[in-house]
C-alpha cells in the first residue's frame, strides 16, 4: 500500500467513521458519497459505534499473500449498536470459542506491513467484549 493511500484511510481505519444520509437514515461503511438506498448525495461523516454483535463468521485456514502469519484467522459480519453491518477480523479469541450474537469491540491492531524496515500498517479488528471492562462500566 502507498503512504497516501494510508493517509486516506486513516479516518476510516482509525475511528470508524462511516457516513450516513441526511435523506433516509442509512448508515454506511465503507463510507459512500451515493446512498445506496435513496440514490441521495447528502451524506454526513459519522462516528460509528465501537462495539456490536456477530451475525455470522467464517474461519480462514488457507490465507492469501501477506496473511500467513495470521491463520487460522476468522472474519465476521458484526452488526454495530446502530445497526450498521461490516465485515472485520476478529482477534484475541479462538475459532472454537466464536458464537453467533457474541458481543464485541473495535480495537486498532497491525494487519501488515512493508518488510522488516517498511511502514506498518494498523487498522480496526475486534474482539470479544472483555468480561473486566463490563464489571468496571457498572
Amino acid at each position: 500500500m502507498q503512504v497516501s493511500k494510508s493517509w486516506r484511510e486513516l479516518p476510516q481505519r482509525y475511528r470508524l467513521e462511516g457516513k450516513k444520509c441526511t435523506q433516509c437514515g442509512k448508515t454506511c461503511f465503507p463510507p459512500r458519497d451515493i446512498c445506496p438506498v435513496c440514490n441521495s448525495d447528502h451524506m454526513i461523516i459519522v462516528n460509528l459505534p465501537k462495539r456490536g454483535k456477530i451475525v455470522t463468521y467464517t474461519v480462514i485456514h488457507t490465507a492469501p499473500a501477506n496473511f500467513e502469519i495470521f491463520k487460522p484467522y476468522i472474519i465476521a459480519l458484526v452488526q454495530l449498536e446502530d445497526g450498521t453491518h461490516l465485515t472485520t477480523q476478529l482477534t484475541d479469541c479462538k475459532p472454537d470459542n466464536i458464537t453467533l450474537g457474541m458481543d464485541v469491540e473495535a480495537i486498532i491492531r497491525k494487519i501488515n506491513e512493508d518488510g522488516k524496515d517498511g511502514i506498518i500498517y494498523y487498522s480496526y479488528k475486534f474482539r470479544p467484549v472483555l468480561k473486566n471492562a463490563d464489571k468496571k462500566k457498572s
